[in-house]
């Protein structure tokens, strides 16, 4: 979901960073091959995340969400040299569509796949991060908040994606709506932790950066 005018989103697209040449292949493929395209990052968040990434400059990133492997790439375009990247999805049969791209990247000995459920591969991972991006199922946004808030140092940026919800998390969720009941107490929470500093953007279907206080 979009919150300005698609003319005006086409001004914005037109005058920000041109998508590199293999994003754009991924992206054509995504929508020809792969159910619920909408998943993927658009053009200027995808720019967005690229830009925060390289003025981090970070040593270690984590995706909660892989899907194809889109923001993956703009996150890791910001890696340090000696840089790592890991991401994190449960649908196995993804994984070869994205190291198709990832091999086709300069990142390819920087990223790390990992399939299975986040909250079971969070645990084994040995690293602190310095920049995690979250994107995935909204039913354990503050699970995954609370399991990776421990291995990130002081200074280190959480983005979650999806965080207005198409709008919904302006209204009373019905009942069976667990999504939007997670997101809307998951935006409360972050708001008011003192553990973070926390601004919501409306960007694409809203975006949360948190600052790791």
């Amino acid at each position: 979901m979009d919150f300005i005018s698609e003319r005006l989103l086409d001004y914005v697209n037109s005058h920000s960073d041109s998508i590199p040449p293999l994003l754009d292949a991924l992206a054509r493929e995504t929508h020809q091959k792969v159910l619920q395209p909408r998943m993927l990052s658009g053009p200027l968040q995808g720019r967005f995340l690229s830009l925060l990434s390289q003025l981090m400059m970070p040593q270690r990133i984590l995706e909660i969400g892989t899907f194809t492997g889109y923001a993956t790439l703009c996150l890791a375009e910001g890696l340090s040299e000696q840089g790592k990247l890991h991401t994190i999805d449960c649908n196995e049969e993804l994984f070869a569509f994205q190291k198709k791209y990832f091999d086709q990247s300069p990142y390819k000995h920087q990223i790390q796949q990992h399939v299975g459920a986040a909250l079971d591969v969070i645990p084994q991972l040995t690293d602190t991060f310095d920049l995690v991006f979250l994107d995935a199922d909204k039913k354990n946004y503050l699970h995954y908040f609370e399991a990776i808030l421990p291995k990130m140092r002081p200074g280190s940026l959480f983005i979650a994606d999806n965080v207005l919800w198409s709008g919904k998390v302006l209204e009373t969720a019905q009942s069976k709506d667990i999504e939007t009941k997670i997101l809307q107490e998951f935006n409360k929470k972050i708001a008011e932790d003192p553990r973070v500093s926390t601004v919501l953007l409306p960007l694409r279907d809203g975006l949360t950066l948190c600052r790791v206080n």
